[in-house]
């Protein structure tokens, strides 16, 4: 009968904590009234009681810190740090110790520790203590992967290692909505919720535009020549709670000029978003490269640079049109024809030759027309015609105006 001989115990012990922040006691508070049978009895407990706010004992909130009593939870985009003590129990000399701590992810794995030197010898009842630090970038299941290596002083060789499991958690629910303005404008809608279970200080929101676009935050008001936000002066917030977030992106004056590369590009940029937790716990998320699809115009675009919002019955007005040749191959003639509506009239000749437009280039138009109708109208009836190919493309309601009398009557 064949015996196994029994498992060696190790020299070392090895130890892992994570760090995080206290958080603050809370109790809960039991008071009564004063012609209740308990008398002051309640109130006067809750003052002796060290945990409580002096002269504030009916908060829940304390004094005194209270230490994690669990892993906790991991979110993404904030810092994981844990301590590592590798601990000489036995009575003799150990040598050439190297403590490596690696984190597994569902992608890669890395190493988190400080150094990849062997110390050299550890004494009876010393110690060698190391601090990591990670930045979590993925959701999802995570392994810290601990192990020790050592020689005993007969010259055996020894090696174990400890697996720490944990998951790392979805700290915000990000979604975001495009909306295409007639110029080359777009506004983005950021739509941030906080699905943990605390409350959030959000430090900063940002949108980094890519290299075509400048971008302008529309989430701010100016009162008094200072700018206020429009979430109010406390940042806070609330877990479950949402936020709409607004940005105008307008592309470049050199990226501007060529249809050719704005009728391509979708990407827009990426939002940084930087929030505190608790005692100050930061956390950051970047979001990949935002993504839209971009509105196809055809051939030939037309767009409005200037318009009045407000006109005077039967009275002329002008605008301002800039037509784009969105082709990147071919050269088009083309000819403007104006077409009256029920309440639209232009005013000019018809059927002018514009003459000749150059792939990716374009040009602008005065125009003028007035309105025989009151209230708001739709601009509409321009028809442009490319006589190389003999195609005509019709532009209706491009625009609207608020059409309202010169003169009102005012009765006695």
């Amino acid at each position: 009968m064949e015996v196994n001989p029994p498992k060696q115990e190790h020299l070392l012990a090895l130890k892992v904590m994570r760090l995080t922040k206290p958080t603050l006691f809370t109790n809960i508070p039991v008071t009564c009234e004063e012609k209740d049978l308990p008398g002051d009895l309640f109130n006067q407990l809750m003052k002796d009681d060290p945990s409580t706010v002096n002269g504030a004992e009916i908060i829940m909130l304390g004094e005194m810190l209270t230490l994690p009593q669990n892993f906790g939870n991991i979110f993404l985009g904030e810092t994981f740090s844990s301590y590592i003590s590798v601990h000489n129990d036995s009575n003799q000399v150990v040598k050439d110790i190297l403590v490596k701590a690696d984190l597994q992810t569902s992608s890669q794995r890395l190493n988190l520790s400080a150094s990849n030197a062997a110390v050299a010898e550890l004494k009876p009842d010393c110690c060698i203590d190391d601090v990591i630090h990670h930045e979590v970038k993925e959701i999802g299941t995570h392994i810290l992967v601990c192990a020790v290596s050592y020689t005993t002083q007969g010259g055996e060789k020894m090696y174990f290692r400890k697996f720490f499991k944990f998951q790392v958690l979805k700290p915000l629910d990000v979604k975001t909505k495009f909306y295409n303005a007639e110029t080359d404008e777009v506004f983005l809608e950021a739509q941030i919720q906080n699905i943990t279970t605390s409350p959030m200080f959000m430090e900063k929101v940002s949108l980094e535009p890519s290299i075509m676009y400048n971008v302008t935050e529309l989430n701010s008001v100016n009162q008094a020549g200072e700018c206020v936000s429009t979430f109010g002066s406390r940042g806070y917030l609330q877990p479950m709670d949402t936020r709409q977030y607004l940005y105008c992106l307008k592309p470049k004056k050199e990226f501007a000029e060529k249809a050719g590369i704005i009728k391509g590009v979708t990407v827009i940029g990426k939002l940084d978003i930087v929030w505190k937790t608790n005692l100050g716990e930061r956390g950051r998320l970047q979001t990949s490269q935002l993504q839209r699809m971009a509105p196809g115009y055809g051939d030939v675009r037309l767009s409005l640079e200037a318009i009045p919002d407000t006109v005077n019955l039967e009275e002329p007005f002008h605008i301002t049109c800039k037509i784009t040749n969105c082709s990147s191959e071919r050269t088009m003639d083309l000819v403007l024809e104006m077409c009256n509506t029920n309440s639209i009239h232009w005013c000019g000749i018809s059927g002018r030759q514009l003459g000749k437009l150059h792939p990716s280039s374009s040009l602008c138009l005065a125009l003028t027309l007035l309105s025989s109708v009151q209230g708001l109208q739709s601009v509409s009836g321009l028809r442009l015609t490319d006589t190389f190919l003999k195609r005509t493309y019709e532009y209706d309601d491009i625009a609207q105006v608020c059409v309202v009398s010169a003169a009102v009557e005012v009765e006695a």
